[in-house]
């Protein structure tokens, strides 16, 4: 089976740290779309350390209920480079919504949030920090892959859980029997 896969490719080396990715992103994700500014709620962050000239935009990605998701590698410059040599722990360059921090989570509600290519109808050419990048650091991507069928938690699913791992069944569970009782 082939899939279309979309990609926004970072030159690091192109960030100058300026963050006009995230305010796009959360202009563009605000409800409805353009109505504030709450860079909590952007789904690309840009982390930075002034000192040594490095800013690196990085994606939400995935929600994990562990603390470590893994030990991502970037590519800076030519050199493979974990976060450490920059004085930055790993998280900081890590898309995940994890318990140990408070990104890539929606401000109100704390369900985790990741990009979604700015998938709207009509469709973009291409995603709000893509377009809004002034250095072109942000570039966007599509191409078809081989994949193999794989059964995928929808939102929603991972939205329950989140809400179930921090509240517990039972109160999800009453607090949606009230919700449905006040709708009839």
């Amino acid at each position: 089976m082939k899939r279309k896969v979309k990609i926004i490719k970072i030159d690091l080396d192109k960030c100058m740290g300026c963050r006009a990715c995230e305010v796009a992103c959360a202009a563009f994700h605000s409800n409805p779309k353009y109505a504030s500014v709450n860079p909590a709620r952007s789904r690309i962050q840009v982390f930075r350390n002034e000192l040594k000239n490095v800013f690196v935009p990085v994606k939400g990605s995935f929600y994990t209920a562990a603390e470590c998701a893994g030990r991502p590698l970037y590519m800076i410059g030519e050199k493979m480079q974990s976060g450490y040599e920059y004085g930055e722990s790993v998280c900081s360059f890590c898309g995940a919504a994890c318990p140990s921090r408070d990104l890539f989570k929606e401000p109100d509600s704390g369900l985790p949030i990741k990009c979604d290519m700015c998938e709207t109808e009509p469709p973009l050419d291409e995603p709000m920090c893509v377009k809004w990048c002034l250095v072109d650091a942000l570039t966007y991507e599509e191409r078809e892959e081989e994949v193999e069928e794989e059964v995928k938690l929808e939102e929603l699913d991972i939205g329950i859980q989140v809400m179930v791992d921090k509240y517990g069944l039972e109160k999800v569970l009453d607090t949606v029997a009230r919700m449905t009782q006040k709708e009839e």
